[in-house]
């Protein structure tokens, strides 16, 4: 694996930007997209951590959740005003454009769970 150093300039190992680091801005703005140095050990890892959600705190800041392709790592990264807005929407919204389970089922889950299923039509 080779170590990656944010310097003045970076180029983004998924999307291949070029961005500039602001304060605590360790990924890149427009995939959000960053580079794991260290895993739990102090070990290199080098991997590429890629969105996968985002929450927000109880001060009202959104973070990025993060995993390492490589070893799995999970992490949160502070959302800056330069990362990109669709990305940030397109990673939330993702879990209710993909269910975990078919659409088609929601009536049937529903009976399960102890619902009636029916839907009430006027």
């Amino acid at each position: 694996m080779s170590e990656h150093n944010f310097t003045k300039e970076n180029l983004c190992p998924n999307c291949g930007k070029i961005w500039k680091p602001a304060d605590r801005q360790d990924h890149c703005p427009n995939c959000l997209c960053g580079i794991h140095h260290e895993d739990d050990d102090g070990e290199i890892c080098g991997g590429t951590l890629e969105p996968v959600s985002v929450w927000i705190q109880e001060d009202g800041a959104w973070e990025i959740l993060q995993r390492c392709r490589l070893c799995g790592h999970m992490t949160a990264t502070p959302m800056t005003h330069k990362d990109s807005r669709i990305k940030v929407l397109s990673i939330a919204s993702k879990p209710l454009s993909t269910p975990p389970f078919p659409v088609e089922k929601i009536r049937e889950l529903t009976r399960i769970m102890g619902g009636q299923g029916d839907i009430e039509q006027e």
